[in-house]
């Protein structure tokens, strides 16, 4: 694998991790989909994403979790559970499309760059959400569960298909969330 293939293979691994930050297991199903059909290569130690076995088992799970999201007060439980488990399905992702680097580089970015941009995600998720809670009663959390949902099936595609654009997606994405927590805190220590 030359020096192109492998930072390809990095940014689809921190896409398809961001996009673990929105849901834990639409990216999972798509990389487990696209694996099975041979059109991504995985890294020996996670061919088992490519099996039928772990498809149905992501499909089911992916399920289960879209429709959660949907149920008011266990969409907040939710992303409680969430926080830790999408960073570990973060790190999965990244490590999983990473090969032909030695493993102590493989894991270093899979646990910094991926379980991190997975954590990053998944704690701006649960802030808007804790917001929309407040403000609206819960009746906004269903167009902000879509948007997540959305979100999560887009940029795994563009980290799948078009790595590029789906990391230049996933730093916009990043900038304006960084940008937004900012303000907040700017705002804060100025009303203090």
């Amino acid at each position: 694998m030359d020096n192109i293939d492998t930072v390809l293979a990095i940014i689809t691994g921190i896409g398809l991790s961001a996009a673990c930050g929105f849901r834990i297991f639409v990216p999972l199903l798509l990389l487990s989909l696209v694996s099975n059909y041979g059109l991504v290569n995985l890294s020996p130690e996670f061919e088992w994403i490519g099996s039928n076995y772990a498809l149905m088992a992501f499909a089911t799970a992916t399920v289960f979790e879209v429709i959660a999201y949907y149920i008011p007060w266990l969409d907040n439980l939710m992303d409680t559970i969430a926080s830790p488990i999408s960073v570990i399905a973060g790190i999965i992702a990244s490590a999983s499309v990473i090969t032909d680097i030695p493993p102590v580089m493989k894991w270093l970015v899979a646990i910094i760059a991926g379980g991190g941009i997975a954590g990053i995600m998944q704690g701006a998720t649960t802030a808007l959400r804790a917001k929309s809670s407040l403000f609206t009663g819960g009746i906004g959390n269903p167009v902000l569960s879509t948007s997540e949902l959305v979100m999560s099936a887009m940029v795994s595609a563009f980290a799948i298909v078009l790595p590029l654009i789906g990391f230049i997606f996933v730093l916009a994405l990043g900038g304006v969330l960084f940008i937004k927590v900012g303000k907040s805190i700017f705002r804060r220590r100025k009303s203090n």
